[in-house]
């Protein structure tokens, strides 16, 4: 397994980074998807990588980046989640976003009128 590739941690955390800061905002944005911000798309991603409010099983205060805490089987799914809402678009993520509120008992965004 070479330090680049897609398999590897430091591969893994690049692609983490281009899917929820750059790649799935700028889809959201085209789309217009029920979530557009980096860090909306990192709440959703990183809650369903720990099975629930992250910031209840990751360091906040920790000085690294909550990504960066995930061990390896959670950053690969947290991955893999990012990139099936890439693929799937509004439909999956408004799944995730709710239940993600959810986990921080919040109500669910209402769905778009027009």
């Amino acid at each position: 397994m070479s330090g680049g590739d897609e398999t590897s941690r430091y591969g893994l955390l690049r692609r983490y980074r281009e899917l929820v800061l750059d790649e799935l905002p700028r889809r959201a944005r085209q789309g217009r998807w029920v979530v557009v911000n980096d860090h909306c798309f990192g709440r959703i991603v990183l809650d369903h990588a720990v099975g629930g409010c992250w910031y209840d099983v990751l360091d906040r205060r920790s000085g690294r980046s909550a990504f960066a805490q995930l061990d390896d089987a959670q950053l690969a799914a947290a991955v893999a989640l990012a990139e099936r809402i890439a693929a799937a678009g509004d439909g999956l993520l408004r799944e995730l976003d709710a239940q993600s509120l959810a986990w921080r008992g919040k109500p669910p965004k209402r769905p778009a009128v027009g």
